[in-house]
C-alpha cells in the first residue's frame, strides 16, 4: 500500500511547524528550563524527532543507523519500557546537543522518514505516523506555553512575537442552556484519528443541569479577588488552600499589579488586562473555589462533551470536574506506545476543549486533555455550571 499524499504532506507540514514556533527564540531561549512542568524547547524538538526515530525507522527500515547513539538517552520522556532516559528535571541543564545539532538531528530524521513513506508501506505504518504527528501537535502547544513561561518568568518581560493573539473577546451575551436529564453516548465514534482514552464509547445518565454559553471573563475573575476569594478558607479544598498559602498564590499566573493597573504578560509582551478576555492560566483549584464563590460549579467531562454543541470552544482549555480515569472497556495499546496515556489515569483533572495554543486540526468534542489541579502554565480556563 503507497502511503497518501495526504499523510505525507501532514507530516511534513507538522515537522516545519515545529520549527516555524522556534523561529522568533533566540538561542539562548532553547536550554532554559524554569520548573520541572517546563521543558527547553532544544529538547521538544528533539523529542518529537526521537519518536519518530524509535517507533517507525529502528523498528521497520533495514540497517537504518541511528544519528547518534546516545539520542535516545537525552530525548527519551516517559517510556520506561524503551530503555533509560534523563531525569525530566534535568533537561535543562544539557548544553549538549546544541541547538544546530539538534537541527541536524531533525533534517535527518525527517529525511529519513520521509524517503521511508514513499516506498510501500501498510496501515500499522500508517497509523504509527499518524500518532507520531499528532504527538508532535501536542508538543507544539507546549512548545509555545513552555516558551510563554521561559520568557514570562525573565523581568525583562521580553516579548515573543507581535501576532501570537492570545486573547479572543467574544461579543456574544453570556447566557445559561439547559440540557435536558437522560441518556447520552459518551466517547470517540469515528474513524479519524482519535487517542485511546477517548474510546470505549458507553453510556451515562445525567440530570438536567444548565451551562454557560461563555467562558468566564478577566472581569469576572477580578471580582472574585476583590471580594477576597483567595483569603476564604470556606471556597477551597484543604490540599488548595495549602497551596495558595505554601505558593503565596493570590492571582492567575502571569497578572501584575504596576502602579496599581492591571497587566497581564502575553506573548507579545506586558499588557493591560483586557477585562472581556476569558480567564486564563487557572489551576483547577482556582477554577473550582471560582464557582463555589459563585454558588455553580464545574461540569463534569460528560455534561460538557453532551453540551460542546451549544457553544464555541476551543480558546482555553476548561477545567472539568471529572477525575482522568479509564472509559469503560479501555484497551492500552500493546508495547511502549501504550504507556502514552494509560499509565497517567491518576491523580489528574480532565479539561476538555482546546486553546489558542492547539495546533488546527488537533482536537475534538472527545478529548480529554489532562494534568494535576495545582498546574497552570497552560492557557486554561473554566465555564460554569448551575443545576436546574
Amino acid at each position: 500500500m503507497i502511503i497518501t499524499d495526504t499523510l505525507l504532506t501532514s507530516f511534513l507540514k507538522t515537522r516545519s511547524d515545529s520549527e516555524e514556533i522556534c523561529a522568533p527564540l533566540e538561542i539562548e531561549d532553547y536550554v532554559i528550563q524554569p520548573i520541572v512542568d517546563v521543558s527547553p524547547p532544544k529538547w521538544h524538538l528533539g523529542h518529537t524527532t526521537w519518536f519518530f526515530e524509535e517507533f517507525i525507522l529502528a523498528q521497520y527500515v533495514k540497517e537504518y543507523k541511528r544519528f547518534h547513539p546516545e539520542y535516545a538517552f537525552v530525548f527519551n520522556s516517559y517510556y520506561e519500557s524503551i530503555g533509560k532516559r534523563v531525569i525530566r528535571t534535568n533537561r535543562g541543564n544539557l548544553s549538549r546537543p546544541t541547538v544546530s545539532d539538534v537541527y541536524e538531528y531533525r533534517d535527518y530524521v525527517t529525511s529519513h522518514v520521509q524517503s521511508f513513506l514513499e516506498e510501500n508501506t501498510n496501515k500499522e505504518i500508517q497509523k504509527l505516523v499518524e500518532i507520531g504527528i499528532h504527538h508532535e501537535k501536542q508538543h507544539q502547544e507546549l512548545l509555545l506555553t513552555d516558551i510563554k513561561f521561559i520568557l514570562g518568568n525573565n523581568p525583562l518581560f521580553p516579548k515573543y512575537n507581535d501576532t501570537f493573539t492570545e486573547n479572543p473577546v467574544s461579543h456574544n451575551p453570556s447566557k445559561y442552556i439547559t440540557i435536558e436529564s437522560g441518556i447520552y453516548d459518551i466517547g470517540y465514534e469515528g474513524s479519524d484519528f482519535c487517542y485511546d482514552n477517548e474510546q470505549g464509547v458507553h453510556k451515562v445518565l445525567l440530570n438536567e443541569y444548565a451551562i454557560n454559553s461563555e467562558l468566564v471573563t478577566n472581569k469576572e475573575y477580578l471580582e472574585f479577588i476583590e471580594d477576597k476569594g483567595y483569603q476564604n478558607s470556606l471556597l477551597w479544598h484543604a490540599e488548595a488552600w495549602d497551596w495558595i498559602q505554601n505558593d503565596k498564590i493570590n492571582a492567575p499566573l502571569y497578572w501584575y499589579t504596576i502602579d496599581q493597573q492591571k497587566y497581564q504578560y502575553t506573548l507579545q509582551g506586558l499588557k493591560e488586562l483586557h477585562p472581556d478576555a476569558p480567564v486564563t492560566h487557572i489551576s483547577y483549584y482556582e477554577a473550582f473555589a471560582f464557582s463555589q464563590w459563585k454558588g455553580q460549579r464545574l461540569p463534569t467531562e460528560f455534561e460538557w462533551e453532551v453540551a460542546q454543541l451549544n457553544f464555541n470552544w476551543g480558546k482555553r482549555w476548561e477545567w472539568t470536574e471529572s477525575a482522568y480515569s479509564p472509559y469503560p472497556n479501555y484497551k492500552k495499546a500493546p508495547g511502549a506506545l501504550g504507556e502514552y496515556n494509560g499509565k497517567f489515569m491518576v491523580n489528574q483533572k480532565v479539561l476538555r476543549g482546546g486553546s489558542v495554543a492547539t495546533p488546527q486540526n488537533h482536537t475534538r468534542p472527545t478529548y480529554r486533555n489532562f494534568f494535576h489541579p495545582q498546574l497552570r502554565w497552560q492557557f486554561t480556563g473554566l465555564r460554569l455550571v448551575k443545576d436546574n
